[in-house]
């Protein structure tokens, strides 16, 4: 059997988790053409861009879904951390007894199939548990992008915008471009209306 310390190490890299969750708001907002903090002058016709980075860390509802999920990634990995730690103790009491000969090579060998098991109950619920908030980080992707999408619809009937080109951090398609074909700002503020009122119905 593995030592205990490295069996509660391995039980506790469901905190990753941490790192799926953060991947996007973690990310430096992209500093190409700045943040234009003036009214969009780009017309109908126009390829205008998306700083994806800086509208994820400004918009409420994916703050809001960040938030419940990194909770809930702290409530599995407190509680896998008790259930390593207690495995811990376990071995090493087991190490102890038979060290002190306080226990029949039968009872050591029954003790050890029983840490075994233990063992591989953690590490598999480990791995679960890391699958589910994997599972649930794409869903809350998935709900942000297609509020995203939805809105643009609706804000380009009136735009009329030929392209609007998503930049990030980690797939930046835009070189250089006029700060005044930045539309996040008007976007982000857009995006927050609508979850404004999607909340308020909910209450």
């Amino acid at each position: 059997m593995k030592n205990a310390s490295i069996i509660l190490n391995s039980v506790l890299a469901v905190a990753v988790i941490a790192l799926y969750i953060l991947h996007f708001s973690s990310k430096p907002a992209s500093t190409q053409s700045g943040e234009s903090g003036e009214a969009i002058v780009a017309g109908q016709g126009s390829v205008v861009y998306i700083q994806i980075d800086s509208l994820m860390n400004q918009y409420d509802m994916f703050n809001d879904l960040k938030s419940e999920l990194e909770s809930k990634a702290q409530v599995i990995q407190d509680d896998l951390s008790k259930r390593g730690r207690a495995f811990e103790r376990d071995y090493k009491d087991w190490e102890e007894k038979i060290q002190k000969g306080l226990i029949t090579r039968g009872q050591a060998e029954a003790q050890q199939q029983q840490l075994a098991a233990r063992q591989q109950e953690l590490q598999s619920l480990g791995q679960q548990k890391q699958m589910e908030m994997a599972e649930e980080e794409n869903v809350l992707f998935n709900k942000v992008m297609n509020a995203l999408t939805t809105y643009l619809k609706k804000y380009n009937e009136e735009k009329r915008f030929s392209v609007i080109i998503n930049s990030s951090a980690a797939m930046n398609t835009v070189l250089e471009a006029d700060s005044a074909l930045n539309i996040t700002k008007e976007v982000v503020a857009g995006l927050n209306e609508e979850y404004v009122k999607i909340k308020s119905k909910g209450k």
